[in-house]
């Protein structure tokens, strides 16, 4: 866990004072210097910021208007034709394949639209959908990206990292993308990939040292391999398209995937909020941005302390790295018989013998933009004050739920 800065703590408690809990807030302070270190690690490669991450318009808006970061990567099209409507970007890369029927309806009747937005693909039956919804005679050309799968395959079945495009070698790209550009309607723009056993995985387990040193040897070995089939996947796919973007990496693997001579833009989002699961990177730890607070209201103990409320659960293989923690006041933890609970979480350590009803408990959330799915707004703290800004949630938006 990251230590808390000198006075954090006597910082957040006064600028919320007025507030009731639940509450979250962003550290602007902290927000702004992690956007400045994410940008130093792109070497001046644009980086697109990943709303996934973020899921708050005025932190998206705070952090495009900065010179280092330039487009949205969106998770839905739905939220992309908001993003583009509500003049967050003029350029949205919806990061997974689409079958929203209504959303693509909506986008292939607006050539404003369908000239901000650029759609995933990993197989013909992507675009057949959009076809279907609008045949190609009756609408403006669709943006098209292909996404790379950038697992590391080292022989046999075995395959490490996550399952998304069945898109592995330069052959598979360079055949998709003749398919894409034979297709009327379609315009291929762009490449992407993501390492996620690289830069979605943490190098430094805590209390697991083989475990560790067995993740950075496999990355290792498999950023090698990526690099060299990367490279060839995007000459093959470019013998096809004039390709304005090719993408790649996340938090986790910012530098390294910047210094890929085959990518041309990078990705961040979670760097900017800083939460628990990148404790566990040896190359670059955020700065905590992002925090919320609980109200304690019990003792059952003179050792305990409950809070109300505190399942904050992320996404992710069921395991205890996807329970918030507790941060402030320092020297806080679960009881293992209960965790974080849905209605009361309890808490014990040396600091809960001196929690009393009304004190106030700041937790980290374990991933990113998961922490605005659970609140309405989002206080920006600067200095001691508090400025409320609506999350998705807040402004009516559920893209996933």
């Amino acid at each position: 866990m990251i230590a808390p800065r000198p006075g954090l703590r006597e910082r957040l408690d006064l600028a919320t004072a007025h507030l009731e809990t639940p509450l979250a807030v962003v550290d602007l302070a902290a927000f702004d210097g992690n956007a400045d270190a994410l940008e130093t690690r792109s070497g001046g490669k644009p980086i697109r910021v990943a709303s996934k991450s973020v899921r708050c318009r005025d932190l998206l808006r705070r952090v495009l208007a900065r010179p280092g970061w330039h487009g949205v990567m969106a998770y839905t099209l739905p939220e992309a034709i908001w993003l583009v409507r509500t003049g967050v970007s003029d350029d949205v890369l919806v990061a997974y394949p689409t079958v929203h029927r209504s959303a693509l309806a909506e986008l292939t009747a607006d050539p404003r639209l369908a000239a901000a937005v650029t759609l995933m693909a990993d197989h013909p039956a992507h675009l057949d959908v959009v076809d279907q919804v609008t045949p190609p005679g009756g609408r403006p050309a669709v943006r098209i990206c292909l996404e790379l799968d950038a697992s590391w395959r080292p022989g046999g079945a075995l395959h490490v990292g996550v399952r998304r495009s069945p898109v592995h070698t330069a052959a598979q790209a360079a055949a998709l993308a003749r398919r894409v550009v034979s297709r009327p309607g379609f315009r291929l723009v762009g490449m992407m990939s993501y390492e996620a056993q690289i830069a979605g995985l943490g190098d430094a387990p805590p209390g697991q040292a083989m475990r560790g040193r067995a993740i950075r040897l496999m990355q290792r070995r498999s950023w090698t391999e990526l690099t060299d089939r990367r490279a060839a996947a995007v000459a093959a796919v470019r013998e096809h398209a004039e390709l304005e973007f090719v993408n790649g990496g996340g938090t986790g693997s910012l530098a390294e995937t910047a210094a890929d001579p085959s990518v041309t833009e990078v990705t961040a989002g979670s760097g900017l909020y800083g939460p628990t699961l990148f404790d566990q990177y040896t190359n670059w730890r955020p700065t905590p941005a992002a925090l919320f607070a609980l109200s304690v209201v019990r003792r059952p103990a003179p050792r305990i302390a409950t809070v109300l409320g505190g399942g904050w659960i992320a996404s992710g293989p069921p395991a205890a790295s996807r329970q918030p923690a507790p941060y402030l006041p320092e020297g806080l933890r679960f009881r293992g018989d209960e965790g974080a609970g849905e209605v009361q979480t309890p808490l014990v350590g040396p600091a809960a013998a001196r929690l009393r009803p009304g004190d106030r408990v700041w937790f980290r959330h374990a991933k990113a933009g998961e922490l605005c799915e659970h609140v309405n707004e989002v206080h920006l703290v600067d200095g001691d004050t508090a400025t409320p800004a609506p999350t998705y949630r807040g402004e009516g938006h559920a893209f996933l739920g």
